[in-house]
């Protein structure tokens, strides 16, 4: 039967692994017990902790039945010459304790405790996706089909003609446009195109609180894209990454700038398939730097969706919802200036209404027209305060034309 003490310990230690003091006592009850092999993978983890503890070192020697040699004490005059045995290599001594040989018995117990991050089990900072998406499961949007074939698609398939024309791939391309209109979802969708792997990065993924480390996130950002061509590099809501330097006093976000900027540089010179897409709903407040000729040089204006795309994100979330009667052609003419997380929000307040109304009468039914007309009456479009802002950049920040396209389609539909 075990110790009725061992056993109310390792009930503590399992409910407090941090605890190293709790753990090293433990340890030594299961040494005096004669468990040795027991205390070790406690011993251990606490080394983890405290690689300098003597005390720790001195308990791990005793656990694997090797304690050391008291200090000072002259070791004893054996009165017969032979000699005995050698002790196994991994149990031999010199000074202290054999670390080697007990990271050697203990490699199967606990983990090493540094690594130089090259092994093949090291483990990559940043991840890369595969997507099954492609363009023709973005529906409508011809003009952002059009100019992202030009930009990646008919250059990168059709490389005679690319030497030809003499048409780079470098530089990158910046959408653009009001919240929830599917630019990420495009970002996603050429990936899928281009059979490459997808790599997203957000302001999260760069700022560090400690000098420096800003700077090497976004190193590793495009060498883990490099590694990994050929990849589609999305740098969502770019004017977070690349705020305009001018108007931050931040020393980490203008340092990750600048890297930013000599990261895409090196792209655009250098290296071969990996492709820089960024998104922003604010490109007034990117750094005019990422701007320039071989960066983000290019820009898509991504607006709501119009009547082809309304009807594809009608049908899409309606899908696999119980609905009845549902007329998606008359829903895509009352959705007009609608995004596309605003149709999709209408469909989740439709589901409640019905959801509700089976809660109170205790019997199901299915979604009707109603319900969807009704939760459209109460979601208002959401890009409104987007457009306003919008309008007035376009009137008078149109530095160079960058926002001729945004102000054409300001006058198309009367916002001005």
């Amino acid at each position: 039967m075990d110790d009725p003490l061992i056993q109310g310990l390792e009930t503590a230690v399992a409910a407090q692994p941090d605890n190293v003091e709790l753990r090293l006592h433990l340890a030594r009850l299961l040494v005096d017990a004669g468990r040795g092999g027991d205390a070790v993978p406690h011993v251990a983890t606490a080394l983890q902790q405290r690689p300098d503890d003597p005390a720790a070192r001195e308990l791990m020697a005793q656990a694997l039945g090797t304690p050391p040699a008291a200090a000072g004490a002259e070791p004893p005059v054996p009165p017969v010459p032979p000699a005995p045995p050698a002790p196994p290599a991994r149990q031999r001594q010199r000074e202290g304790f054999d670390w080697s040989a007990a990271e050697t018995d203990l490699g199967d117990v606990v983990p090493a405790m540094f690594v130089d991050g090259q092994g093949e089990n090291a483990t990559p900072a940043f991840d890369v996706d595969r997507e099954h998406l492609t363009l023709a499961d973005v529906g409508g949007m011809r003009e952002v089909k059009r100019r992202l074939n030009a930009a990646f698609l008919a250059p990168m398939r059709n490389p005679e003609l690319r030497r030809t024309y003499a048409k780079s791939l470098r530089g990158g391309l910046l959408l653009y446009g009001p919240p929830g209109c599917g630019k990420t979802f495009v970002a996603r969708a050429l990936a899928g195109e281009l059979g490459a792997g997808f790599m997203t990065v957000s302001l999260a993924d760069v700022l560090d609180m400690y000098i420096g480390q800003s700077e090497k996130n976004v190193h590793e950002i495009f060498e883990t894209a490099r590694t990994n061509a050929p990849v589609l590099l999305f740098l969502d809501e770019v004017d977070a990454i690349g705020h305009k330097r001018s108007r931050t006093s931040s020393d980490g976000i203008r340092n990750a700038v600048n890297q930013l900027l000599l990261e895409l540089d090196s792209v655009g010179d250098d290296n071969e398939g990996v492709f820089v897409l960024a998104a922003t709903n604010h490109p007034w407040d990117v750094d005019p730097a990422l701007r320039r000729p071989g960066r983000l040089d290019r820009t898509l204006l991504v607006l709501p969706p119009d009547a082809e795309a309304r009807e594809a994100i009608w049908t899409h979330h309606l899908r696999g919802r119980p609905i009845q009667g549902i007329d998606v052609r008359r829903l895509v003419k009352a959705s007009d200036g609608y995004t596309g997380a605003d149709i999709a929000h209408v469909v989740d307040s439709a589901a409640e209404l019905a959801l509700l109304d089976a809660a109170e009468s205790g019997e199901l039914r299915l979604i009707a027209q109603a319900d969807v007309e009704r939760a459209l009456a109460e979601v208002r479009p959401s890009i409104g305060p987007w457009f306003e802002t919008a309008k007035n950049v376009a009137l008078f920040a149109n530095e160079g034309g960058s926002y001729d396209e945004l102000l054409a389609y300001l006058r198309k539909t009367r916002r001005l």
